[in-house]
């Protein structure tokens, strides 16, 4: 831990929280003057502190652990870049438009990485009326099936959830061009431009 970026962390996030030194070591049960030295680096907070120090500075426990003052920026507000996180245990799917720390029933998750579905995995796009009916031949079964299909365009993202031995056939609004993605339970993450 580098005493200085997490006391310059510290500070910062203070400030930003409206509190004066007193008021944060009011809260946290601390002199003034030991939030000084932390925030001059020269020393840390008890470990007895540090989540009651995360939950009032509003910020997560490992970015304060760390000192890593940068925010979260956006990657241009492009829906098309949306990254896909789904949890091994339950099945739950969320989605990032930028750079996130994601975890679920108590595991760490990656982003899933789309590939290009070759000819034999792309899901048949069919247009009906103003919507697309999207179907495909991939197993319906308990432990293999497609979990959710979303459509991606610059500026939407619609997902719809798909369950174990349902046959698929979602339907979609016709849009402009964009991304379609699906997750197969044992493929991973595919998508293809309609």
């Amino acid at each position: 831990m580098d005493h200085q970026k997490t006391g310059t962390l510290i500070r910062q996030l203070r400030r930003e929280q409206g509190l004066t030194q007193l008021q944060l070591a009011d809260r946290l049960g601390v002199s003034d003057r030991t939030i000084s030295k932390w925030e001059r680096g020269l020393g840390c907070p008890d470990v007895s502190l540090w989540a009651d120090l995360s939950a009032i500075l509003c910020v997560d426990l490992e970015r304060l652990l760390s000192g890593d003052g940068s925010t979260n920026h956006t990657i241009g507000g492009n829906m098309k870049h949306t990254k896909f996180f789904v949890c091994p245990i339950c099945g739950s799917i969320v989605t990032s438009t930028g750079n996130a720390t994601i975890s679920c029933c108590g595991r760490p998750l990656s982003a899933l990485e789309p590939q290009k579905a070759a000819e034999s995995d792309k899901l048949r796009c069919e247009q009906v009326e103003d919507e697309w009916l999207i179907t495909t031949d991939h197993p319906a079964e308990k432990h293999n099936y497609i979990s959710f299909v979303a459509f991606a365009t610059g500026d939407t993202l619609q997902i719809l959830k798909q369950y174990p031995e349902w046959e698929m056939n979602a339907r979609i609004p016709r849009r402009r061009h964009g991304r379609l993605l699906w997750y197969s339970t044992t493929k991973g993450l595919f998508y293809q431009l309609i």
